[in-house]
């Protein structure tokens, strides 16, 4: 099996990947979230992990109109703990520290750390791990990464320090990706479900279709809006629904079909346990 990841390996990516499908599985590195769904529709992989939200940084939209754009279909998730850990080359300190250089959403996470240290530069890059294998290839001096404890053992650098995240329980949840016509788990596996939906434009309209999730005993535990791009001040909305009984949800599913404009099931899969450590 061949699955598309965001990053290098290192990544937290890379993490879920072997989490999820175990140590065997070959893994495509993708420096952009845009291109994985192109290798899915050309056949070129057979999935992918993407990341969709996190507890500091909040939800990628983007990421759900990828997802939408190319029809894919979400086939499990994980909560993964994320532990930011600042590194750099061995014999380096924090006070010989001019930059730190990292993903965009690790820099996020770990903003209040840095407030203790104006005198630091912060420099987005496309990958974390990708970061911390520039600085051992071309041995960067007073250039730090925040990355995984992974990434500092595969390149070879030197953790300054552990943890600067600003809240240590910090997890983000990723969705297992596959084609829409993939192979999709059995029934007694789900327990969840991720929708997409447009409500008609009346007064009331959203609050009708939460009135049949909580008729039917859902938990809606999560609920986006994210623009319509070709229909200007109109919104889709992405759903995840958890309940304990399939043919409840398929009955739920049928009465939301008549109470919105359009409806998707993008997702059917088994929710994720919270781990603690990564």
């Amino acid at each position: 099996m061949n699955i598309a990841i965001q990053g290098i390996l290192g990544s937290f990516h890379h993490i879920v990947a072997h989490q999820y499908f175990g140590e065997d599985v070959n893994l495509t590195e993708c420096l952009s979230f845009d291109v994985m769904p192109q290798l899915m529709n050309s056949n070129k992989v057979d999935g992918a992990v993407m990341a969709i939200e996190n507890t500091l940084a909040g939800s990628i939209l983007s990421n759900y109109a990828l997802i939408d754009e190319f029809d894919l279909r979400i086939h499990g998730e994980v909560h993964l703990p994320i532990h930011h850990n600042l590194m750099a080359l061995e014999g380096q300190s924090l006070s010989d520290i001019k930059e730190v250089w990292s993903h965009p959403m690790a820099i996020l996470q770990c903003r209040k750390y840095f407030r203790d240290y104006p005198n630091i530069k912060l420099v987005e890059e496309s990958d974390t791990a990708e970061v911390a294998k520039q600085i051992q290839d071309k041995k960067l001096m007073g250039i730090a990464a925040i990355a995984s404890n992974m990434a500092a053992e595969i390149y070879n650098l030197n953790i300054i320090e552990s943890e600067i995240q600003t809240r240590k329980l910090n997890y983000t949840r990723f969705f297992i990706l596959k084609k829409s016509n993939g192979n999709i788990h059995t029934t007694n596996e789900v327990n969840k479900a991720s929708l997409r939906f447009v409500t008609h434009h009346h007064t009331g309209s959203l609050s009708e279709v939460l009135r049949i999730f909580a008729n039917f005993n859902m938990n809606l535990s999560k609920i986006q809006s994210l623009p319509i791009i070709d229909n200007p001040w109109n919104y889709s909305f992405f759903a995840d629904v958890v309940f304990d009984d399939y043919e409840q949800f398929q009955k739920a599913i049928i009465e939301v079909k008549n109470k919105v404009s359009d409806l998707k099931v993008i997702g059917e899969y088994q929710q994720s346990k919270r781990k603690h450590d990564s």
